[in-house]
């Protein structure tokens, strides 16, 4: 096989990861939900059609958004809790207009790609 043909191939397959990133992160903002200090934490399965399934939480989320959340797009598996999303075996952090949405699953670099796309700042898992 060509070099050239070897290197348009990798291209290819890595498309869907990238875009698939970018996708998984529709920030809680976009589906109108807005931060709420104190609001508690959001776990939920976060899947659509580019991207996951990733497990993941956001923080300063209430009850009500964390439903608007849990059920928009394929996401499932909602509940909400007081207090904090875990950053224990996080993959890293997405913070988008003042919601952090931890990652506990998925590919790092292409996660933070993704974080960028939508205007946030990617902390990687210590």
């Amino acid at each position: 096989m060509s070099s050239v043909r070897m290197i348009a191939l990798a291209a290819a397959s890595a498309l869907p990861l990238v875009f698939g990133s970018v996708a998984a992160h529709a920030a809680a903002h976009d589906i109108g939900v807005e931060a709420t200090p104190g609001g508690g934490a959001c776990s939920f399965v976060q899947k659509n059609m580019f991207a996951g399934p990733f497990k993941v939480c956001q923080d300063e989320v209430d009850a009500a958004g964390c439903e608007t959340i849990g059920t928009s797009a394929e996401n499932s598996d909602w509940s909400h809790a007081e207090g904090m999303c875990s950053r224990d075996a996080s993959v890293g952090v997405c913070d988008t207009d003042g919601i952090d949405t931890i990652y506990y699953e998925g590919d790092a670099f292409g996660l933070e790609i993704g974080c960028g796309f939508q205007s946030g700042t990617w902390q990687p898992a210590e």
